[in-house]
């Protein structure tokens, strides 16, 4: 019998061995209770912040910890200075590394838009009526079980099924959510990026679960069947992105992370390897 199913369905729990459901995550263990000492009494000599405690900084949100700066507040503000000059110099304006921590993969919310990495990728969108599809073959079953977590984290239904070839398909139910996706990177019947490609944390960690490999000492992100337009608009958006050295793969229809620095501009925009993802499949910071 074919290996096939929908997320959501009694098909997911009649599996093989090949593709198990993934186990539900243990609780986390409860933390006692802090106890919270009480305020220090007010001194008649001095003001009410006295009495309340230090005094926050300038500028700083309410219920801030006193001395700790925007960085220590909110941990997706940090901008990495690495490679933009020397230690403790601000990052040049002109850097497309500069605000990385922005557009890494946990700094914004899933959204359908996200699909645009697997679409830079592999994957076709097609069209029926007001509504529309995405499909992706993977090669490999842990990436079936991020895929279709990914999907359902953005309100998209999927089905899977054995290619007959050791891969497997991934779709999306047709929907109208994805019509403006599919309008966006239509052009007649033809995949075109649409002018101004973004690539962000999340796009970057989509397209990494259904095409990428790591291939000591570069990470590779496949293309697919893809033509001249396409490639150049992917390689813009790559190092618009902050990857400026990937490189188109000589042998297959791919790009090639390379070198140290921009290595470690795609680990922080991709964030941890997701559950069920073999050791070595994801890249980690060199």
């Amino acid at each position: 019998m074919p290996l096939s199913g929908a997320a959501g369905s009694s098909d997911a729990e009649s599996l093989p061995t090949l593709f198990p459901v993934p186990a539900p995550a243990a609780p986390a263990p409860a933390q006692p209770a802090r106890r919270r000492r009480p305020a220090p009494p007010a001194d008649p000599s001095t003001g009410a912040a006295d009495a309340r405690g230090a005094r926050a900084a300038p500028g700083a949100a309410p219920g801030a910890d006193p001395g700790t700066g925007d960085a220590d507040r909110d941990p997706g503000r940090a901008i990495d200075t690495a490679g933009s000059g020397p230690a403790g110099d601000p990052p040049r304006p002109d850097d497309p590394r500069r605000q990385l921590a922005f557009f890494g993969a946990e700094a914004t919310d899933p959204s359908v838009a996200d699909l645009a990495g697997l679409l830079a990728g592999p994957a076709e969108v097609s069209v029926m009526g007001g509504t529309a599809r995405l499909a992706v073959v993977v090669d490999a079953a842990w990436r079936v079980h991020v895929l279709v977590a990914e999907l359902a984290a953005r309100g998209l239904r999927a089905s899977w099924e054995e290619t007959g070839d050791g891969r497997h398909a991934v779709r999306t139910s047709y929907t109208r959510l994805l019509k403006p996706l599919a309008a966006a990177w239509l052009n007649g019947p033809a995949k075109r990026p649409p002018d101004g490609l973004h690539l962000n944390g999340r796009r970057l960690r989509l397209w990494l679960a259904a095409a990428g490999s790591v291939e000591p000492p570069d990470v590779v992100l496949r293309l697919g069947a893809v033509d001249d337009a396409h490639v150049a608009a992917v390689g813009a958006a790559l190092a618009a992105a902050g990857l400026p050295n990937a490189v188109l793969d000589p042998d297959v229809p791919a790009y090639r992370v390379t070198g140290r620095r921009d290595l470690t501009r795609l680990t922080e925009l991709i964030g941890d390897a997701p559950p069920r993802t073999p050791p070595g499949a994801w890249p980690s910071r060199p």
